[in-house]
């Protein structure tokens, strides 16, 4: 709830610097911190899948040194 309050007040104070009112600006910021609460949390997941995936491709491909090589 006070999270709505602060993202609604940076909305209206940003949307009162041209002038015409602050309204406009309030519902922008509380509808940009809803979404950002939920969106974010499935972002670093998704991502923290990808980089998952990536290292363990890497490390499964054969990309370890051969030992034949060494001779």
């Amino acid at each position: 709830m006070i999270g709505k309050a602060i993202a609604g007040w940076i909305g209206h104070a940003i949307d009162k610097r041209d002038g015409e009112g602050g309204t406009l600006g309030a519902l922008t910021g509380v509808a940009v911190y809803e979404t950002g609460k939920r969106v974010l949390p499935a972002a670093i997941l998704i991502g923290g899948g990808v980089l998952l995936a990536r290292y363990l491709r890497n490390r499964f491909a054969g990309d370890a040194p051969a030992l034949e090589a060494a001779e």
